[in-house]
């Protein structure tokens, strides 16, 4: 009979057994994250502590916000299913048929002014797409000669950018910078709670609006103002720390109406192209959308599973973006109300969103410092660009202006003077960031063309003239600079 203990023991056997085991473990930790992310969990906060509570968890731990709850549902939910294995699969599979209405989609009542707003906005932005289109069609028939020979002319005069000037703005870091319609004004807003307008390119002051409590994080002027719109009206609207939405005339030192709805602070704000509405983004993880004639709010968008912090408009006026500090944006539609993109790659917050003017490239700047270029058409990212060494915090398009068009006295001249003048517009655009820096961009290969320096560390903000002749940034350290071609 054999000595069976005095057999040695085969360790290799036991060690590849081991390993084994470990590897399997890894994997099904692998897989139970993987469907952790398909998971779909209510985004509003009542309905997370809810379903939190039938499954016999606590609602809330001490310190813990909105999202932080909402990720732990997430995970308590595929720890559940990981120990159910193949027939906790099944349930939850026979109890999704039941479920699938409210975690899937859902659809909150809207009012009739909602209605009214939505009829009113495809109306508006059907004509301004078909108009667009129509000047794309006729570009693409562009030679391919001619499109070099812009692009030369057009970049030749965007690297000739100098600081023209510098200016202390406020007692507080400059949140935003925006040019008036007409180019002769820029409105600044600052941590301090105010919004202050300057005559450039002298820099000096018109007047400072004074009607927040707390910093002010974002301001857009009305489409028409200083142009066609009186300046006794609504031309401005701001967004603070204060939950405020606030409009403003430029002759007035205090606000013509004051939104209220927010419930905390409000970051960026933007006029819709039709200049009848006005969106803003908050840290209460919705945007919401305003009706400028009322001053009454017509819709609040969840969607983001923390702060909202940047809004854009798309130029047509059917669409928004929305950005926020979940690293996701999101694409709506504001004649449905419908999402129709995610963007999903940047790793750390988005702070700046923009559309170009071809109407369905979107540009986003992150916490990643990087810029993404997205495309509405392949529904993807077309293009990441190591934009910034910190923080990319403005990404803003060039939209050329056609009343700042200056035809020349040949006629022959003035066709291709034209031709020239409505191809560069969405031919480049600028960012800033927080490594103190402003750069310009080629918006068709999205190539480096220049570098400007500021005297700030951080640059909160920046923004393009819409004839071409000036960028504005502002800055951390409480200035705003001028740029102009030499």
């Amino acid at each position: 009979m054999p000595d069976f203990d005095s057999l040695m023991e085969d360790v290799g056997y036991q060690g590849s057994e081991r390993a084994r085991i470990e590897n399997q473990v890894i994997l099904d930790e692998l897989e139970r994250k993987k469907r952790a992310r398909t998971t779909a969990v209510p985004t509003d906060d009542n309905r997370v502590k809810q379903r939190l509570r039938e499954i016999g968890e606590p609602i809330t731990l001490f310190g813990e916000r909105a999202a932080d709850r909402r990720d732990r549902l997430i995970y308590v939910i595929s720890q559940i299913n990981a120990a159910r294995g193949e027939d906790g699969m099944d349930m939850d599979h026979e109890s999704e048929s039941e479920s699938e209405e409210e975690e899937e989609e859902f659809y909150s009542p809207g009012s009739l002014e909602l209605l009214e707003a939505r009829r009113r906005i495809a109306h508006y932005s059907l004509p301004r797409a078909q108009k667009r289109v129509a000047q794309q069609r006729i570009d693409s028939r562009m030679d391919l000669g001619r499109i070099v020979d812009i692009r030369k002319k057009v970049f030749a005069q965007v690297k000739k950018y100098a600081h023209l000037g510098t200016q202390i703005g406020d007692d507080r870091p400059i949140s935003q910078v925006r040019f008036a319609p007409n180019n002769e004004i820029l409105a600044t807003s600052s941590w301090s709670g105010t919004v202050k307008l300057w005559n450039v390119p002298a820099c000096t002051p018109i007047r400072a609006l004074r009607g927040h409590s707390d910093r002010v994080g974002g301001v857009a002027w009305h489409p028409q103002a200083t142009l066609s719109v009186g300046a006794d009206v609504v031309n401005l609207v701001s967004g603070a720390g204060d939950g405020q939405v606030n409009l403003w005339s430029i002759n007035s030192e205090s606000p013509i109406a004051v939104m209220k709805g927010h419930l905390q602070r409000v970051c960026r704000v933007a006029f819709h192209p039709s200049g009848d509405y006005v969106a803003s983004a908050s840290f209460d993880t919705t945007w919401r959308l305003w009706d400028v004639n009322t001053a009454k709010e017509l819709l609040l968008q969840e969607g983001h599973s923390k702060e909202v912090y940047a809004i854009e408009f798309q130029d047509d006026g059917a669409l928004v973006a929305s950005g926020g500090l979940d690293a996701i944006g999101r694409v709506w539609d504001l004649r449905t109300g419908r999402t129709a993109m995610v963007l999903d790659g940047h790793v750390q917050a988005i702070y700046s969103i923009g559309f170009s003017p071809n109407g369905y490239q979107i540009a986003t700047g992150a916490g990643d410092d990087t810029i993404r270029i997205w495309d509405m058409r392949s529904l993807r990212s077309l293009y990441t660009i190591p934009a910034h060494l910190s923080n990319v915090s403005d990404v803003r398009f060039f939209y050329a202006n056609n009343m700042y068009y200056k035809a020349p006295s040949d006629e022959a001249e003035g066709k291709n003077a034209r031709e020239e003048w409505e191809y560069r517009s969405g031919l480049f655009f600028a960012s800033s960031g927080y490594d103190g820096a402003v750069k310009i961009w080629s918006a068709d290969d999205w190539q480096h063309l220049t570098t400007m320096k500021t005297d700030g560390g951080k640059v909160m903000s920046v923004d393009i003239s819409s004839d071409g002749n000036m960028i504005a940034s502002g800055t951390y350290n409480r200035n705003f600079q001028l740029f102009a071609p030499e």
